[in-house]
């Protein structure tokens, strides 16, 4: 059987390639989904990569990744980041580990982006490396 990784995305990801790309990048969340799956197939893993705006699908996500005895969740919670107690909760309650991961990086940015809730229970980030970032992450992800 093999391993899953869930790679959970937040609001306005869907956006990636034409959203602020001197900040995000010109990748789409399209390219950065088949990258991760050709990758996570050559570490013998399977990706279960998803999108939402809202915060209670992500907070159903990884619950769903407990119940599905996920490896791992690489997570872009976006704006929710830094701003949703109710995530910072579930990754504490899931005991699944959670790799935070952002295109850009949140303390090179406005002050309100330098607090993670996130980063409070995850068991590492990854960030500032563009697209980059999710395969980065993917790779500690197969390490544990």
């Amino acid at each position: 059987m093999t391993d899953t990784v869930f790679v959970l995305n937040g609001p306005n990801l869907n956006l990636l390639g034409t959203r602020e790309p001197e900040i995000y990048g010109s990748d789409t969340l399209a390219d950065i989904e088949a990258s991760l799956v050709e990758q996570a197939r050559g570490l013998g893993l399977a990706v279960d990569f998803r999108q939402t705006n809202h915060e209670g699908v992500l907070v159903d996500w990884l619950h769903e990744a407990r119940a599905s005895g996920a490896k791992a969740v690489l997570l872009n919670a976006g704006a929710y980041t830094h701003t949703s107690i109710a995530l910072l909760d579930a990754i504490r309650a899931i005991g699944v580990p959670v790799i935070e991961v952002h295109l850009s990086d949140p303390a090179r940015r406005e002050a309100f982006r330098h607090v993670s809730y996130v980063g409070m229970a995850a068991v590492d980030e990854v960030k500032g490396l563009g697209a980059r970032s999710y395969a980065v992450a993917l790779d500690k992800a197969a390490a544990l």
